[in-house]
């Protein structure tokens, strides 16, 4: 259906524009970051999957602190998300252009990504960092920045990426998962195709 677009972001005054406009996570963002947490770079070696704690603030990474964590959020500019990234890419998703037989739309957000994960490999391939923006996405936010980049109401925000080459290392570990870990040999659950 090629039911996407996309807007290269790299004007200085846009991303400023863009970079004041808060954005508060939602308590089910939290509640569901939680559940990814490792609480040691052992535990998420091991998981191979998740992000590791030391990324959050501590009441995000202790359940029974959660709740009063999220009544104590306040509304945070998207400068820090930003993080003077020289051009960020909004991909976006034409909710006119429904793939035929498809509930949902799936196969729509499917193609979307296939055209990220397209974009990713080359970036990768190129040294340029990419990471996705998830606080885009978010309703609130969403409508201010498609008011700010004139986005017509019937597309929706997809993905929200950073591109640029890095100036410092990741401090935090990052894991994936082995391709013997997720192949099984003709039914699912013999593993033993890769031994």
């Amino acid at each position: 259906m090629q039911n996407f677009e996309v807007i290269v972001v790299e004007d200085k005054k846009v991303l400023d524009n863009l970079s004041k406009i808060n954005s508060i996570p939602s308590e089910d963002f939290i509640r569901e970051n939680f559940k990814q947490l490792s609480s040691s770079e052992e535990e998420l070696k091991r998981k191979k999957v998740g992000i590791l704690g030391a990324q959050f603030p501590p009441s995000w990474r202790d359940a029974s602190k959660i709740g009063a964590a999220v009544k104590d959020l306040r509304p945070t500019p998207l400068d820090y998300t930003i993080k003077d990234s020289p051009t960020i890419l909004i991909i976006l998703y034409d909710s006119r252009k429904r793939a035929p037989a498809s509930e949902g739309d799936i196969l729509g957000f499917l193609s979307l990504g296939c055209v990220m994960q397209n974009m990713w490999i080359m970036a990768e391939s190129l040294g340029i960092g990419f990471q996705i923006m998830s606080t885009f996405s978010s309703e609130d936010v969403s409508k201010k920045i498609k008011e700010a980049l004139k986005i017509p109401k019937y597309m929706k925000i997809g993905f929200a990426i950073r591109l640029g080459y890095p100036t410092t290392q990741n401090k935090y570990l990052r894991v994936r998962r082995d391709i013997k870990d997720f192949t099984h040999h003709n039914i699912f659950g013999d593993k033993n195709y890769y031994v």
